[in-house]
Formats: C-alpha cells, structure tokens, sequence
C-alpha cells in the first residue's frame, strides 16, 4: 500500500481547526467548499474531507519538521 502526500499540509497549534478550502483565495469561500470544523486526534493530524487539506498539530506525533 502506497501512501500519496496531501496536496497542501498546515501546522497548527490547536486540536481543533477549520477548513473552507479557500482561506489562500481571493473572493473566499464561494471559491472552496462548506465549512467545517476538523479535531486532530491522537495520531497528530486530520484530513478535510472535501479538499484533503493535512492539518498537522506542531510538536504532535505527526510533525515531521
């Protein structure tokens, strides 16, 4: 089983973030998806369902940096 990298990876400091697929693009939400609120678990990241955005926790088991 091969492992493909998430099209966009962010650091956070917070277990709990938000994702609208469009917080880089200019006109904002009417360009991603839905907003919705992601809990980083105990594997040290989550993935958006929608655009498989990485949020990864800093200093979490998942931080690689």
């Amino acid at each position: 089983m091969s492992t493909i990298k998430a099209p966009e990876t962010v650091l956070t400091t917070s277990t709990r973030v938000r994702c609208d697929g469009a917080d880089n693009i200019r006109g904002g939400a009417a360009l991603g998806h839905p907003r919705v609120f992601i809990e980083i678990d105990e594997r040290g990241f989550a993935e958006c369902g929608y655009c498989d955005r990485r949020f990864v926790l800093k200093g979490g088991p998942a931080d690689l940096s």
